[in-house]
């Protein structure tokens, strides 16, 4: 009696086990819910914005102050020829609205693209820029020109202790003057802007820069680079801190050669 009753439970037990085993064994597996992945961040990146406009010269009402003003631009021209810094002084000018913006990344430069290609040209205009920083490294306003589909170009910048010239292709390259120093002396721009006027000349394979009208560097540019491009505006930041470097670029003029 007592053996059949320990094994009746027994049997139970074992029964109630092989359920239990039965129904863990029957149970479906937990099906895994896909989460969605997370989408791609975009990273704001900068922009070269055609921001100056160019100025309509009137042609319909004579105007003596306008015909006085473009006189004095065809002497101008006349004598960058004359000192053979020009193939030709026949050619036409396009003028700017006035053009400021700043830059806060150092060590790098930002630049505008202006509805304007050329190969021979000069561009002209009165700089103003400051820092936020006094002890900012190289920067300053600038001009762009040579600029490809694919970003290749020169730029150069005039600091407050000399005038910046680079090739920027597959490698970014700084050159020298060829001749003259390239040695400017303005005060910091962190104490007060900086003001002076700035002109880049372009002929063949030279370039030539003005500062306050005297030329103080020639550079020879490089003969296997295409030339003809388009032109633009630069801005070289020299610190990280609050605005960077603000430039202020008015009395902006390009000239080029008819048919050029």
């Amino acid at each position: 009696m007592h053996r059949k009753t320990t094994k009746s439970i027994l049997s139970v037990i074992l029964l109630a086990i092989l359920i239990i085993s039965a129904c863990s064994t029957a149970a479906p597996a937990p099906i895994p819910t896909n989460t969605p992945a997370p989408s791609a961040t975009i990273t704001p990146t900068a922009t070269k914005t055609p921001i100056p406009t160019s100025t309509p010269r009137p042609t319909i009402t004579p105007n003596l102050a306008a015909t006085q003003h473009m006189d004095e631009l065809q002497a101008e021209a006349q004598s960058y020829f004359d000192q053979g810094y020009l193939e030709t002084a026949d050619g036409r000018f396009e003028e700017y609205d006035d053009f400021e913006e700043e830059w806060a990344q150092l060590g790098w430069y930002q630049w505008w693209t202006l509805k304007q290609t050329a190969k021979d040209f000069y561009m002209s205009a009165h700089f103003k820029w400051s820092s936020a920083y006094r002890n900012a490294d190289l920067s300053g306003c600038g001009f762009a020109f040579a600029i490809q589909d694919d970003d290749d170009h020169y730029a150069v910048f005039l600091d407050r202790s000399k005038v910046y010239f680079v090739e920027a292709s597959q490698y970014y390259r700084p050159f020298k003057p060829t001749r003259g120093t390239g040695v400017v002396d303005f005060d910091n721009p962190f104490d007060h802007p900086v003001e002076t006027d700035f002109t880049l000349i372009v002929k063949g394979d030279y370039a030539y820069v003005l500062v306050d009208g005297d030329v103080v560097g020639e550079y020879t540019l490089s003969q296997s680079k295409a030339m003809r491009g388009n032109l633009g505006l630069t801005l070289l930041s020299g610190t990280n801190k609050d605005y960077g470097t603000r430039c202020t670029m008015t009395n902006l003029r390009i000239w080029t050669p008819w048919g050029g």
